[in-house]
């Protein structure tokens, strides 16, 4: 398709989409190496790839001393991968960052960029997309291609979660996506897959524009919501830390977690780093727990990848109801007493007891 330039914007530069190619997925690293968030963002580019076998999946990795990771990407789908490895960008600043990215862009030009919705990657994200006058669609849940315009289809769901819009950037490249972590599982491992490896060093880095005055790594003592097996989530219905105290003793005979609905941090009964939903985080447990919760399409997004769902609630016709696999109608309290007695019970035979409970 040809794009009439001068039907434009006057600020935005004259280019073709015909004259970018490839799929590129940010990959975000730390301490421990690339994140799992990131990874995960190549499943949505190899489906990608998939209605478009001409593009290649390009992952792109920026940072210090993270060239021993490059493999990596590749082992799990990417293949090629970009690698700035410098020692300025020991420290992460989104506005550095985002313009490595945004001049490997322009020497490259790739077709689509997708990045994860981690808390760098919605810094950078609209970062790169305004600096190259492109549009970006945050917190999709798919992605497809158009058939008849070879267009990145970006679905998301709009309107408080009640249908799905299919978005996509006709007249501008590179076409760019985020997903919040744990929409997409990571692409299996293949040992025997091979690819490109580019190195690229960083001639200027711009002016950060803030400083890093101290850094204070913080503990995690609890596993992270996104990583949990079994988690516990409660509502605005849980009416008082109290409630919260019987769904942490629940958590801990199972040895699970505690989350929570967006009301539910509002009310201040959750940290909001355990938040689950539309505006919290995504996650993938084995087993459920929705108590006090009514079930509306904004939270239940956040757990679409769980395995059951089991729902507590005093009112017969919440929502919840029709989205989870066991459904209990009553006071919360004295149902989760009775639970907590029956798994101190079961406790007292040997842990392997609730093991073997939770497998059946």
């Amino acid at each position: 398709m040809k794009v009439n330039c001068e039907k434009l914007c006057p600020d935005w530069p004259c280019e073709q989409p015909d004259e970018f190619k490839d799929i590129w997925v940010v990959m975000e690293t730390d301490e421990h190496g690339i994140s799992e968030a990131s990874l995960q963002m190549l499943t949505p580019a190899k489906k990608i790839q998939s209605k478009k076998p001409e593009e290649k999946i390009v992952a792109v990795l920026i940072g210090y001393n993270i060239k021993q990771y490059a493999e990596i990407p590749i082992k799990h789908g990417a293949d090629k991968v970009i690698v700035v490895d410098d020692e300025r960008l020991k420290t992460y600043y989104p506005r550095v960052y985002g313009q490595v990215i945004v001049d490997l862009a322009k020497k490259y030009k790739p077709a689509v960029i997708l990045v994860s919705a981690t808390m760098k990657g919605r810094e950078m994200g609209p970062y790169i997309a305004n600096t190259l006058r492109t549009g970006i669609t945050a917190d999709c849940t798919d992605f497809d291609v158009d058939e008849k315009t070879g267009d990145v289809l970006m679905i998301r769901p709009p309107f408080a979660a009640i249908m799905l819009a299919y978005i996509k950037t006709p007249f501008r490249r590179p076409q760019m996506g985020t997903a919040r972590p744990n929409v997409f599982p990571v692409p299996p491992y293949d040992e025997s897959r091979t690819g490109e490896i580019i190195e690229e060093k960083l001639e200027t880095i711009m002016d950060p524009g803030m400083q890093l005055v101290n850094y204070v790594p913080v503990k995690k003592e609890e596993v992270l919501i996104e990583k949990a097996e079994i988690i516990v989530s409660v509502g605005k219905g849980i009416g008082s830390m109290d409630g919260v105290k019987l769904a942490e003793k629940l958590a801990s005979l199972l040895g699970g977690v505690v989350a929570g609905s967006r009301k539910a941090v509002d009310a201040g009964f959750v940290d909001p780093e355990r938040q689950v939903g539309q505006t919290g985080k995504s996650v993938k447990p084995v087993l459920y727990f929705a108590i006090g919760i009514s079930g509306a399409a904004q939270h239940m997004l956040g757990v679409r990848e769980a395995g059951r769902i089991v729902a507590i609630n005093i009112d017969p016709e919440a929502p919840i109801f029709k989205q989870s696999d066991y459904g209990v109608v009553g006071d919360y309290r004295p149902i989760l007493e009775a639970l907590i007695e029956e798994l101190q019970q079961l406790k007292e035979k040997g842990p392997e007891a609730i093991e073997e409970l939770l497998k059946e």
